[in-house]
């Protein structure tokens, strides 16, 4: 029962008696369970605060033991009657706030041993099994205190950028291949082109014949100029003008299909 040592180091000048050891252990127990003292008796008294130790005076009658206790998010508040009846402690706990009441009744013998009261390494027994009944017994029935306020989100390394809308997208590394694009043909690329100036997307809303979904041959960048381009003249994905007329085979209206008024070839 980590932390109850130093606890019952600080609480052993009041312990007399083996119910004295049982007390501060159940005290212990409710601690770790996100619940902190607030004093003795039945009613509030002056300048009381959380605690995670016992209050003063919390041993005066060895008969009853009364404490009250609020859970650390302040949904619960607890009043803990501890009543000794010949060798066995009932268990009394009241939520104030919902009126729910839990019942536990332990026999001092089997989770203390009396005539070891000043050596915390040999009073408590059972230690498993006590935390195991005010569990089952007090915690479960009454309700449990909501986890830690104020936590801080986990941490998620596999968020997508395109997830958190304040996130510039990641820049694509020096030859891999660039991400897939909306198809031409989805209603929802409509005038993408139009706000894209590297012209990587595609849906503007000028019609470009080489643009509008239809098969195409690959368009050669020296078209129309003796000899060629050396390789790696025109990036990848880069726009390019051809120089000169393509090929018969290239699909859509021919780029003379609007010549100036009064010729016949664009190019004189």
């Amino acid at each position: 029962m980590a932390g109850l040592e130093p606890l019952y180091a600080w609480a052993r000048p009041a312990i007399s008696r083996p119910q004295d050891a049982l007390v501060c252990g159940i005290h212990w127990e409710l601690i770790r369970h996100g619940y902190r003292c607030l004093g003795t008796g039945d009613q509030p008294g002056p300048d009381e605060r959380k605690s995670e130790l016992l209050p003063a005076g919390w041993e005066a009658n060895k008969e009853v033991y009364t404490l009250r206790y609020k859970s650390t998010d302040d949904a619960h508040e607890l009043l803990l009657k501890a009543i000794m009846v010949e060798d066995s402690m009932i268990l009394n706990v009241m939520d104030r706030s919902s009126q729910k009441v839990a019942d536990v009744t332990l026999a001092v013998a089997n989770y203390i041993n009396p005539e070891h009261l000043d050596d915390f390494h040999k009073v408590y027994k059972n230690t498993e099994e006590l935390r195991t009944r005010i569990t089952s017994g007090i915690i479960a029935p009454l309700g449990a205190p909501a986890g830690r306020a104020g936590k801080e989100p986990e941490f998620r390394e596999d968020v997508h950028w395109d997830e958190n809308p304040l996130r510039l997208p990641p820049r694509q590394p020096m030859g891999t291949r660039a991400p897939s694009r909306p198809s031409p043909l989805s209603p929802f690329a409509v005038g993408g082109e139009d706000l894209d100036p590297f012209g990587g997307r595609s849906g503007g809303m000028i019609v470009d014949p080489l643009h509008s979904g239809i098969p195409h041959p690959v368009i050669d960048p020296s078209s129309g100029i003796p000899g060629r381009l050396p390789p790696g003249a025109v990036p990848p994905g880069a726009r390019f003008d051809p120089f000169g007329p393509l090929g018969a085979g290239r699909p859509g209206p021919d780029p003379d299909h609007l010549p100036p008024p009064g010729y016949d070839d664009m190019f004189m």
